[in-house]
């Protein structure tokens, strides 16, 4: 079996790839605050129930953890300095619950190799993205490897949950992405804009709080606080349609028209057919929705291939 694990910002999933007769995929998650109280044995416990195996069938997991901007190949986790991060300070809420799956899984001596996030240190993505120091975390990595092995070559896709990310794909390389940091919020997380910058310099806040707390369902700017379910979507599905839009523009220095570019949603939100509906709408287009499971069974289908001899993995280079 070949094991893949999404990092995400409220619980981390897992998913198994079974080869031969029988095979097939299985998939369970595990909420970052409950993992943060369990030891590594119980951890270990978890995936062997939560994915019916046992360790010692397992071939090669793919990890994800955190930014993962502290390295720009795929590497053995015994290679990877500091959990792959350059430091524990940063946007995103700190709960411990991926620290102790990380630690468990190297402690426990799977066969693992981690893949790293989107970053200025990338090497293949388009210079200009490079601008910005993070653009996205390395299981978006993962959901561009699931759509890529569907048969596409020319996508774009939009993770629309906690945060928004948005990644593009042109000739089955991955050449830039928007964190939610830069861009549309999620439903937590989001851009920090001139009312809140003048509440950090104030003392107010502060800034990983700040990136914490923008997103839509935490900013404070609907009435009174009222959540009002459909103006939430309005505003989830117009930013992540107008991200989509700025990809599609990257997209055409690449040689890769609109018209050839395929667009697909996911996450929590992004996986809701009202939310393919309104982007539908707005961008005159039929986006796929796939499964929010989509970025841990491509870390599956990333350890299977590397484990196999493949030595790039949409331009990241494997490096063992």
């Amino acid at each position: 079996m070949f094991v893949g694990i999404d990092h995400g910002t409220v619980g981390i999933r897992f998913a198994g790839l079974k080869e031969g007769e029988g095979g097939g995929v299985s998939v369970f998650e595990l909420s970052r605050k409950k993992a943060t109280v369990m030891v590594s044995d119980e951890i270990i416990n978890e995936v062997e129930t939560g994915l019916e195996i046992e360790t010692e069938e397992i071939e090669l997991v793919a990890l994800t953890y955190s930014m993962g901007d502290g390295f720009s190949t795929i590497k053995d986790i015994k290679a990877v300095r500091n959990r792959g991060v350059r430091s524990e300070k940063g946007a995103g809420a700190r709960v411990g619950g991926g620290t102790r799956v990380f630690d468990a899984i190297k402690n426990a001596g799977i066969p693992t190799i981690m893949i790293p996030g989107i970053h200025a240190g990338s090497e293949k993505i388009d210079r200009r993205m490079k601008f910005f120091s993070h653009c996205a975390s390395p299981e978006k990595v993962g959901v561009a490897y699931y759509i890529h092995k569907k048969g596409f070559e020319n996508f774009i896709f939009a993770d629309v949950s906690s945060n928004t990310v948005t990644m593009a794909v042109a000739n089955a390389i991955l050449i830039g992405a928007m964190d939610a940091c830069l861009g549309s919020p999620g439903l937590y997380q989001g851009p920090i804009d001139l009312q809140t910058l003048r509440e950090i310099e104030e003392g107010r806040i502060g800034a990983t709080d700040a990136f914490s707390n923008a997103g839509v369902l935490r900013k404070k700017w609907m009435n009174a606080g009222v959540k009002n379910e459909e103006l939430v979507m309005d505003t989830l599905s117009l930013f992540a349609a107008m991200e989509i839009s700025a990809m599609l523009v990257l997209m055409k220095d690449y040689g890769v028209g609109a018209s050839d570019s395929e667009v697909f949603l996911t996450g929590s939100v992004g996986e809701k057919e009202e939310m393919k509906k309104r982007i539908d709408r707005l961008l005159s287009i039929k986006a796929k929705t796939i499964t929010r499971y989509s970025a841990a069974i491509g870390c599956a289908e990333i350890a299977k291939d590397v484990f196999y001899g493949e030595k790039n993995i949409l331009g990241i280079e494997v490096e063992l």
